[in-house]
């Protein structure tokens, strides 16, 4: 298979480089090699290596800064996939794309699921939602995979983050009511592989195409997910800065972050067979691997 991967220096698209490498040729240009925001040249480089599966996990993913970017955040969350899914369709290649819980408002008690009402807060969400819009339209084989609070060993992300302020702060006021299920890129780009050995593609299988969850299972608050990082980081007995729970309204942010993001995963089970491991066991294999890698 012929694959073209964006977004191969993001969280996710690194992983993904790896995990695909076995089923096909991946093509992975970085940013600089293939502009998302350049119309032309983003449907000049798809026409020239002719993919037969087009894997997108690029965004614009700073949250605050797409409210007073708007334009540039719609040019890469919702314009690029629809150049995307545009000659995808011309060349008779499916799509994979990867969205976010940001597409709902946050409001209901339990966990989304893939038929829930959208309603997106700000200018990410939204865009996201038209990116997914445009694939849908176009009614190719494609796969939307909805992600929430990714986090990895590179990047910037939650995790790095907190490791970086306890080494830096004597005390650390975190937001305790907002809830979703932390998910290691690593395991997303493994599931992504096992969906594509399914073979989804497949005409025979059009029922597997369209929108999934695809979370570590749970439900957790930013403060209770940087308190599990804080005891798997800090060994007993050495310096631990205070952790304060407190209400998103005092940790005001440009842009609104949905109340509730946790996403139901029982689409995915009952489609693929797979399930991701509960939040707090998968972000205990991710420092393992931190931890073998020599980078602690």
């Amino acid at each position: 298979m012929n694959i073209l991967l964006t977004g191969v220096n993001g969280q996710v698209g690194w992983e993904l480089r790896r995990t695909l490498a076995t089923l096909g040729t991946v093509a992975a240009p970085t940013s600089s090699q293939l502009n998302l925001t350049d119309e032309v040249a983003l449907r000049n480089f798809i026409r020239a290596l002719r993919p037969e599966l087009i894997v997108n996990p690029a965004a614009h993913t700073a949250v605050d800064k797409a409210e007073s970017e708007p334009e540039l955040a719609r040019k890469v969350n919702a314009i690029a996939p629809a150049i995307m899914v545009e000659e995808a369709a011309k060349l008779g290649a499916a799509m994979i794309h990867y969205s976010t819980d940001y597409v709902f408002d946050g409001n209901k008690p339990g966990a989304y699921t893939e038929d829930d009402a959208t309603h997106p807060l700000g200018v990410y969400g939204q865009t996201k939602l038209e990116g997914e819009n445009a694939i849908r339209a176009a009614n190719i084989p494609h796969l939307i995979l909805r992600t929430s609070w990714v986090y990895g060993l590179r990047g910037g992300n939650f995790l790095l983050t907190m490791q970086r302020l306890f080494r830096e702060r004597d005390q650390l006021r975190i937001v305790a009511d907002q809830y979703g299920a932390p998910t290691w890129s690593r395991m997303i780009a493994e599931a992504t592989a096992q969906m594509l050995a399914q073979q989804p593609f497949d005409p025979d299988k059009s029922a597997l195409y369209g929108t999934y969850n695809l979370t570590s299972r749970g439900r957790v608050s930013w403060y209770q997910f940087a308190q599990t990082i804080l005891d798997l980081t800090i060994q007993s007995g050495a310096r631990r800065p205070e952790l304060i729970p407190i209400p998103g309204t005092d940790y005001p942010t440009p842009a609104q972050r949905p109340a509730n993001s946790v996403l139901a995963g029982d689409k995915l089970q009952r489609s693929f067979g797979l399930s991701l491991p509960d939040w707090e066991a998968a972000l205990e294999l991710c420092l393992d691997c931190n931890k073998a890698d020599g980078t602690d």
